[in-house]
């Protein structure tokens, strides 16, 4: 195990007892386990109680309830007291070399808000299941490779916003930005700390060196549900509106009609058309003006960046 007073690791949880033991095995041979934190986000498997039992170094802060992937990875993030702080979804597998890779990624870069893993599927090692998270034009977030095999993703790149689910951050500029959004709750929080990163002149990065096996929707149970489509569609509503100039919505109007059109179609066909319908109405309700990230002149060229790879990844998605 390798000394590390660098970094801390912030694993939320809830109902994952039958992953825990795997994930904290393969963390705790790279990371002294007190620098481990688990965020209980109110199990009623038993998860807290086995995690309390089997490793009383890990740190474990237990919250009363689920109030959600944001509370909990804020809460860990404010108790770690060290420099970078990796977030880890708990039905994950690290492989060799995991942390330092990260770390070794945000030292590389004074720039670097944030580095996300090569992250594989657990069943499909061969095949990815995320390479860092690209936002498009049509409003459309989507994990950068999914399904496509692992040997074509080898090399470093910048990407729109790192994959919480594995991946590390400078807590620093996290306490600048504001921590990620509790309105969130789940899904698309990633993307918007990412874009107000992006928004204050700060890179994402995709770091292959760091790999790690995902099983994928560990909490929510499948790729398409009821939960997972109501949050991503009411959260992308919350996203644009937050991030986004009004110039630059009117911009983008065109293709983010196009783009919520196509999608309320897609989930129709698999009878979700109703949970996307309801997803969109919650969204607007959260557009509020004190929500809005306020618009500085000084931060107009990284809006320009930002609108030119929104523009670039529409061509990625399409093509």
């Amino acid at each position: 195990m390798r000394e590390n007073k660098h970094v801390s690791v912030v694993i939320p949880n809830y109902n994952g007892i039958q992953y825990m033991e795997v994930c904290l095995e393969a963390l705790a041979q790279q990371l002294p386990p007190e620098q481990i934190i688990v965020v209980d986000n109110g199990s009623t498997d038993g998860s807290r109680e086995w995690v309390a039992r089997h490793w009383p170094e890990v740190r474990l802060i237990c919250l009363d309830q689920n109030y959600g992937f944001c509370r909990g990875v804020n809460e860990g993030i404010r108790a770690a007291d060290t420099s970078y702080v990796i977030l880890l979804n708990n039905d994950t597998k690290v492989c060799p070399g995991f942390v330092r890779a990260l770390e070794e990624a945000l030292m590389a870069d004074a720039g670097a808000f944030s580095a996300g893993a090569k992250m594989l599927q657990y069943d499909r090692p061969d095949r990815i299941d995320d390479a860092g998270n690209l936002y498009c034009a049509l409003g459309w977030a989507f994990a950068r490779g999914k399904d496509k095999p692992a040997s074509l993703y080898e090399k470093p790149e910048q990407v729109f916003a790192a994959c919480a689910g594995a991946a590390i951050y400078r807590r620093g500029a996290l306490e600048q930005l504001g921590f990620f959004d509790e309105k969130h709750f789940a899904y698309l929080e990633d993307m918007d700390v990412g874009y107000r990163a992006r928004i204050h002149g700060w890179r994402n990065l995709y770091e292959p060196r760091a790999k790690v096996y995902h099983v994928g929707s560990g909490t929510s149970g499948s790729r398409y549900n009821e939960f997972k489509v109501f949050y991503s569609t009411r959260n992308n509503i919350y996203l644009i509106y937050k991030n986004m100039p009004w110039l630059q919505i009117g911009l983008n109007l065109p293709f983010l009609l196009a783009g919520f059109g196509i999608k309320y179609l897609f989930f129709v066909r698999r009878g979700l058309g109703k949970t996307y319908g309801k997803g969109l109405m919650a969204g607007f309700s959260l557009c509020r003006r004190q929500a809005k990230v306020k618009f500085c002149w000084k931060n107009l060229p990284n809006y320009g960046k930002i609108q030119v790879a929104l523009w670039r990844n529409l061509g990625k998605r399409l093509g």
